[in-house]
């Protein structure tokens, strides 16, 4: 039984306007779990779900799904809530820094064939950087064309 956001925008910012979400007793029943122990876990940190304007918890299917892996690592793996929290944080850590290794890759790609069409170019259509001794100043030196004489 979703319900619709009461929230104008996720915890990333975003703001899909369709994104089903769920009121405590239904994430609980997806989850298996009680409706007191998502409440517990949202006051120890592990699961922060949205909020509603009036302070009622919206659970996202992500947040179901780690609710489950909660469960998972709780009671077949058999780690405390302390190290769950460790997990999770670490987990979502990684995460932000492969999204960010990617960001920096398409950049760095991006700016290395913007590089090799800037050398591409022919010598002459090209400004050449020129330091000038003894100073902090760069000159960016482009060669002048010839003009020609007008005839009169």
């Amino acid at each position: 039984m979703p319900h619709s956001r009461q929230r104008a925008h996720s915890r990333d910012g975003t703001s899909p306007e369709h994104e089903e979400v769920f009121v405590i007793s239904v994430a609980a029943e997806l989850a298996g779990m009680h409706a007191q122990t998502l409440r517990t876990y949202d006051r120890m940190g592990l699961v922060t779900p949205m909020r509603t304007s009036g302070g009622g918890r919206r659970y996202s299917r992500s947040d179901v799904a780690l609710l489950r892996e909660i469960q998972r690592l709780s009671q077949q793996e058999g780690v405390n809530l302390a190290g769950i929290k460790a997990i999770i944080g670490l987990t979502q850590s990684n995460e932000r820094l492969r999204r960010e290794v990617e960001a920096l890759r398409s950049d760095n790609q991006r700016l290395s064939d913007a590089l090799e069409r800037e050398r591409s170019m022919p010598r002459r259509s090209r400004g050449e950087l020129v330091e000038v001794p003894e100073s902090t100043a760069v000159v960016i030196w482009e060669p002048r064309r010839k003009r020609r004489k007008r005839h009169s």
